[in-house]
Formats: structure tokens, C-alpha cells, sequence
């Protein structure tokens, strides 16, 4: 279900290329969303027990409650909705979009200023450890983390974009018929995963999130109480976008795929007027 990072370089030198206001909105609102989200993340004990939660282990972590936790939490769905309301649909990407696939393209975008934090992680404890030779005790986990995020996340986008990978040579020879009951019958197959992953995951997922379970390092982040119920979540998205995916492509006519198909010229004439190549 994951996407390479590479999938994202493209789109990242493209809006930083055509850095307009619009463009840069792009960068300010899933910025926005994820520091909201890890502040939410970071406090996850605090919000659980303030609505009734309790374990030992959220104890230990526990802090009163304040106003500015209330006012993120607020704050979140509003910055995700201005996401989604304000997403620019990028020359390489599917311009053929509905109102649902604005929350794909948005968590695409989450996903794509995650990938840069990440690399900002690494390359802080690179130079921390072999540079001053003072390494970190919080680094690993926190690249351990937000790779698992972006590896999660990256699936919807990619489910979005048609951009998974699929093996076009007998597709292609079959008629359009034939074509559409394969659609059907992989559509139909991710949602039977879905439902069975979630059906038996989310007692699990629950009780994780619910006991706050953390990873057991000095760092100790809550990564098991994060991406086992991140993973449930974004299968059901993913479940549901393939469902819009198969209406949405059921009237097209058929497309003949070719090598050529992975060779994005646009993108190569930005790169040759980026270092001068007229």
C-alpha cells in the first residue's frame, strides 16, 4: 500500500519551482495540519483522560488539560478542511477530481511535507552524531515514526493517482468487457481486505490507542498507539476511493499503456529551465 518517496520529488520541485501564493498555501496548510496533529499525538494521554480515559499508563504521561490543547484540537478538522477546499491539482497529477478526492490529494500533500521533515530528522542526526559526535536518543524513533506515517498515508494518495502498481499486459489485450470485470473483481478484493483487516484489527487498534502503548525507548514515543489504528483508518479511505476510482473510470475508453507512459515531459522541461538547458 505504500508509495516510494521518489513518487513525490516530482510535485515538491514543481510548487517550489512555481512558488505563487497559491502554491505556497500548499505548503502553509499540511504544515499547519501536522503541527496540530503532533501536538495532538504528543498530548494523546492528556486528551484521553480528560474524555474519560484511564490506564496506568496514561497516567504516566498525564498532564492537566489547557485551553490551547482544546483550541488545537479545535483547530484541526478547520485546517484540513481549508486543505482540502484549497488543493491546486499539479500538471502530473489526475486533474479528473470530485469532492473526496480533495481529502487523497490533501493527505498526499501531508505526506509530501512529511517526507521532508524525515530527511530534516536524518540529516540532524548525521551531523549531530559524526560531525559533533553528540548523537541523539529521540532521532531513530522519531525517523522510525515518520516513516511509518508516510508509508500509510502514502497509499491513499497513491490510490487516488491510479499510481499503484499494476501489470498492464494481458489488461491491455483484453476488450473493454473484460477490462471492466477485472476492475470489479480488484476493486471488490481490496474491499474484502479492508473489512477483514479492520474486522480483526480493531479490538487490537482499540485497546492500543486507549492504553496509550509506546515503543519502550528513552524517546518512548506512542508509535504503536498511532499506526495501528492510522493503518485501519487509511484502509477504509483506500477501500473507498478504489469504489470511486471503479465509477469513475467505468465510461472511459480504453488506454493502451506503454513504457513512454512513465516519462513525465513536462516536468522534464521544468527541470531544463531550472538549470538553464533552453
Amino acid at each position: 500500500m505504500g508509495l516510494s518517496i521518489f513518487t513525490f520529488l516530482p510535485f515538491l520541485g514543481s510548487v517550489f519551482m512555481r512558488a505563487s501564493p497559491h502554491s505556497i498555501i500548499q505548503w502553509i496548510l499540511p504544515l499547519a495540519f501536522i503541527a496540530c496533529a503532533a501536538w495532538i499525538v504528543w498530548s494523546g494521554a492528556t486528551y484521553i483522560m480528560a474524555f474519560g480515559g484511564y490506564t496506568d499508563a496514561l497516567a504516566a504521561r498525564y498532564r492537566q488539560i489547557m485551553i490551547l490543547d482544546y483550541a488545537i484540537l479545535f483547530a484541526l478538522p478547520l485546517i484540513a478542511l481549508a486543505g482540502i477546499w484549497s488543493v491546486h491539482v499539479a500538471p502530473m497529477e489526475i486533474d479528473d477530481t470530485g469532492p473526496l478526492d480533495g481529502v487523497a490529494m490533501f493527505v498526499g500533500r501531508v505526506t509530501m511535507m512529511l517526507i521532508a521533515l524525515l530527511v530534516a530528522v536524518m540529516m540532524y542526526e548525521v551531523i549531530s552524531r559524526y560531525v559533533f559526535e553528540r548523537p541523539t536518543l529521540w532521532a531513530n524513533e522519531l525517523s522510525l515514526w515518520l516513516a511509518g506515517f508516510i508509508f500509510i498515508l502514502a497509499g491513499l494518495y497513491a490510490m487516488q493517482q491510479r499510481s499503484h502498481i499494476r501489470i498492464y499486459l494481458l489488461y491491455d489485450m483484453m476488450p473493454r468487457g473484460f477490462q471492466k470485470a477485472c476492475d470489479i473483481i480488484s476493486t471488490a478484493l481490496i474491499v474484502v481486505f479492508a473489512f477483514f483487516l479492520v474486522y480483526g484489527g480493531y479490538g487490537e487498534a482499540k485497546a492500543k490507542l486507549l492504553r496509550w502503548e509506546t515503543f519502550g525507548t528513552v524517546f518512548d514515543p506512542p508509535i504503536p498507539a498511532t499506526i495501528k489504528p492510522l493503518v485501519l483508518a487509511v484502509v477504509t479511505m483506500v477501500a473507498i476511493q478504489a469504489i470511486l476510482n471503479l465509477i469513475k473510470d467505468w465510461n472511459l475508453e480504453p488506454v493502451i499503456h506503454t513504457a513512454a507512459d512513465d516519462i513525465d515531459q513536462d516536468e522534464i522541461e521544468r527541470l531544463k529551465k531550472s538549470v538553464g538547458d533552453e
